[in-house]
């Protein structure tokens, strides 16, 4: 074991040792997606004006970085962009992982009961973005998208627009834009609702896609049109700060800003066919996927490590005996019990779901801000430590009662009997299920996107974004989870195999 976390403990140096280090008065954190250009977007150096990512050595750049950049000189601060998915904007804000949102966000009324908003900073115009070869590519009013599948971002007003298209099939809202025009390129919508920045840039980048601005178009509310910065409620002084601070920006230098980053926003690549834009996506972008190759691997391997441990344990403090002591044997009950608890919450819930409560409820709850890495790293740990405990209980129960029985015959108590008969039994024999609880931890951690953690899947998204060539990103990503999957099987079967052999030495007659 000390063989394996000394690398991973080397791995976690290496990865971390240069990442951007945060001293609150100091630095503005200011949370966007970094994948909504011209609004934001991510790069992999500073030009341009673009400013760091936290925890990485990427940048981000676009409309919203501009404009945060102002708010930070006006508070003689240092803008520090972190980088969020759009649902976790609020519990980022609201937990104070972050001071601002500034990620082309309205102040809708739902909005208005849980976060303060500044003035306007941006006013935005719906469009809807199709493919430049379908069936829609002529539209000109609202009538002519009858009848075809149509969606727009989650939680967000443009999804509510749809219900003014005359007889359109409404879609399931998705996640971010990078979802939407990946399902549009693939045909399993034949449209989407926009902002026009964001339509004119898949219209410029990408030759797949066509902005419709109708002649008839959506009816709006200003709060929906509107752009403002998010605020936590108890935050009236920096609310104010950043009021005055927009009213000198006057409307044509906001708008000729909004010219210049969609100049600036990046280019799309060279179309060379499947396989060629796949490679060049690949040369030009590996160290990014060799970094998130590396978080994964660095999280489900502790992750793994942990939990098999918490594990072990669980399973040898469960089939302990009863104390005689009546006070001794009621607290075992009580934390028994606990234990019980611990197992069927964590295996019945989403790890998703436990990422955003661990993360974003604990620093909303108790105050306690924890570094992404580390909570996912937490949270894999013991939701494999759940899993882990019933492993080990069928391990132990597979082992035969007379061993048990030997044991005590021989005078060894609880203790002894596990350490030295029992587990080094119940490790040979839960070896396979235990490998199979770390290939599942590799994929896995492509749910702990969800509070950014920078892992493979957030990387090669991050690259998708970039590039806008979905397809052909994603299937790096396969290719990866692939390798490293297989890898980590063929090294286990190999593992078993040696534990499989039996060596025995046999005693000839004297």
């Amino acid at each position: 074991m000390k063989k394996l976390l000394l690398p991973c403990l080397l791995a976690f140096l290496w990865l971390f040792g240069n990442s951007t280090s945060v001293k609150a008065d100091e630095y503005l954190r200011v949370g966007m997606e970094a994948a909504y250009a011209p609004f934001n977007w991510t790069q992999n150096n500073d030009s341009n004006g673009a400013v760091p990512i936290e925890g990485s050595k990427q940048y981000a750049n676009g409309y919203d970085v501009q404009i945060a950049k102002k708010i930070a000189k006006g508070m003689n601060k240092k803008l520090l962009v972190v980088k969020t998915k759009w649902d976790g904007l609020l519990p980022a804000l609201t937990s104070k992982k972050i001071d601002l949102i500034v990620a082309g966000m309205s102040p809708t009324e739902e909005r208005k009961k849980e976060i303060n908003f500044s003035n306007s900073y941006y006013t935005s115009e719906p469009v809807l973005v199709v493919k430049s070869d379908g069936k829609y590519a002529d539209a000109k009013n609202l009538s002519d998208f009858s009848k075809a599948k149509v969606t727009a971002q989650q939680g967000v007003y443009l999804y509510d627009l749809i219900d003014q298209i005359p007889d359109a099939s409404k879609q399931t809202a998705m996640g971010d834009f990078a979802q939407m025009r990946q399902a549009l390129s693939a045909g399993v919508i034949d449209a989407y609702v926009s902002e026009r920045p964001e339509a004119l840039t898949a219209e410029n980048t990408s030759s797949d896609f066509k902005m419709i601005e109708l002649d008839k178009g959506f009816t709006t509310n200003p709060s929906d049109t509107a752009l403002a910065v998010g605020l936590r409620k108890d935050d009236t002084a920096t609310l104010t700060k950043v009021n005055e601070i927009l009213a000198t920006i006057p409307k044509k230098d906001r708008l000729e800003l909004m010219d210049k980053m969609i100049k600036q926003q990046p280019g799309s690549q060279k179309s060379t066919g499947f396989i060629g834009q796949a490679w060049t996506i690949f040369k030009e972008n590996w160290s990014q996927f060799l970094r998130g190759t590396g978080i994964t691997l660095l999280i489900s391997v502790i992750g793994t490590l942990v939990g098999t441990i918490i594990g072990l344990l669980i399973g040898v403090y469960r089939t302990a005996p009863v104390a005689d002591n009546k006070v001794l044997a009621l607290l075992q009950k009580t934390f028994g019990w606990i234990l019980n608890v611990y197992i069927e919450v964590f295996r019945g819930t989403p790890m998703i779901v436990q990422a955003m409560v661990i993360y974003y409820g604990t620093a909303q709850a108790f105050g306690v801000s924890l570094d992404r890495t580390l909570a996912a790293i937490f949270i894999v740990s013991i939701n494999t430590g759940a899993y882990m405990s019933e492993i080990v209980r069928g391990g132990i129960f597979a082992v035969d009662k007379g061993q048990f029985e030997a044991a005590t015959a021989l005078g060894f108590n609880h203790g002894q009997t596990m350490r030295k008969i029992v587990l080094p039994q119940v490790i040979r024999n839960i070896l396979p299920a235990t490998g199979n609880e770390f290939v599942i931890n590799i994929k896995d951690t492509s749910v702990l996107n969800v509070i950014s953690v920078v892992e493979l899947y957030f990387s090669g998204n991050t690259v998708a974004t970039q590039t806008y060539k979905y397809f052909q990103t994603f299937l790096i990503i396969a290719v990866i989870y692939f390798i490293l999957t297989f890898t980590v099987t063929r090294i286990l079967r190999y593992v078993e195999r040696r534990f499989d052999q039996d060596n025995y030495t046999q005693g000839g007659a004297h």
